[in-house]
Order: C-alpha cells, then sequence, then structure tokens
C-alpha cells in the first residue's frame, strides 16, 4: 500500500469532484494527466485500461476513480477514491439544489446554463483527447474511429453494427498479416 499515492489520489478527487458538472466524463483530461503524467501512478497504457474497464462496467463515467484507488491501494484505495469523487459534489448539490430549482427559470440561470454547456461538451472532448493520447492509436486506429463517427453522424446505422463491421475488418487485416 502506497499511503502518500492514495493521498495524494483522494486530494486530487476533491476537487475534480466540485467541477465534474456534466458529468464524469468532464474529468477525465485532468485525471489522466495528473495520474499519469504529474504523480506517476499509472503509465498511460493502464490507464487507458482501466478507463475501458470504467466505460464497459455499468454505472457513472467517475467509477475509473475507483479503479485507480484499488491500483493504487487495493480495496481500501478503491473506498477512499470513490467517496472523495462522489461526496464532495453530492454535499454540494444537496446544498445548492433547492436554491438553484426555486431561480431556475430565472434569466441569470438561464444564462449560466446556457454557458455550462458548451464547457462541459468541451472537457468531454479533452477527455477523450486525453484517453487516445494515452492509448497512443495508431494511424488505422483514429482513422477507424473518424469513419465510425461520421457514420454514427450522417446515417441511421447504431454502434452495435459498426462494432462488428470493425472488429471483421481487425480481424480480417490480423488474418492476412497487416495488424
Amino acid at each position: 500500500m502506497d499511503d502518500g499515492k492514495l493521498l495524494n489520489l483522494i486530494m486530487l478527487c476533491i476537487p475534480l469532484s466540485l467541477v465534474s458538472f456534466g458529468g464524469g466524463q468532464t474529468i477525465i483530461a485532468s485525471l489522466q494527466h495528473q495520474t499519469v503524467d504529474v504523480q506517476h501512478m499509472l503509465t498511460g497504457a493502464r490507464f487507458t485500461d482501466l478507463y475501458a474497464i470504467s466505460r464497459a462496467a455499468p454505472g457513472p463515467g467517475t467509477m475509473i476513480v475507483s479503479l485507480i484507488g484499488w491500483e493504487v491501494s487495493g480495496l481500501w484505495g478503491a473506498a477512499l477514491a470513490t467517496l472523495a469523487i462522489f461526496l464532495p459534489s453530492s454535499l454540494l448539490i444537496c446544498a445548492v439544489g433547492s436554491y438553484w430549482q426555486h431561480h431556475r427559470g430565472r434569466p441569470w440561470a438561464v444564462a449560466v446554463e446556457r454557458g455550462l454547456a458548451p464547457v462541459a461538451v468541451g472537457l468531454i472532448f479533452a477527455g477523450a483527447f486525453a484517453v487516445g493520447r494515452s492509448a497512443q492509436f495508431s494511424a488505422l486506429e483514429i482513422t477507424t474511429a473518424l469513419v465510425a463517427g461520421t457514420v454514427l453522424l450522417r446515417t441511421s446505422i447504431g454502434p452495435y453494427p459498426l462494432l462488428a463491421a470493425a472488429g471483421a475488418l481487425y480481424l480480417l487485416l490480423s488474418k492476412i498479416g497487416l495488424l
């Protein structure tokens, strides 16, 4: 158990919890930068693995913090990191929620909501970029992601047929020795 790394993770999660408006995806870029580049808790590849596991599992996007806590300090690390990411924002929402609901239709509240929406979207894109950078995608993988995104935006094809098609393509490329 590395108590110093666990304490650093907790101290990282508390402020991230308070700025995670727009969902857990909004903090992924900062979380990746701090845990991989600054504090060296994880390698870029390991962060990407944990990110993939957290996205495949049901639950909020911030569950990656539990996995990082587990990696750093086992069961106690997972429990404390989970509390550090969920408790501060939950307390803030409880404290501010009724006030916000009471003033929700006011012009200043509408302006705040409209202003925060693009910030949340930008943070989500930053998180996707950070995970992609950690994964060190090849040109083929970047092309696959761009084509899949374009198909999803421009057609009515759902994600599952795209996953099957990409899997089949990669299997074929692997069988003929191009991967």
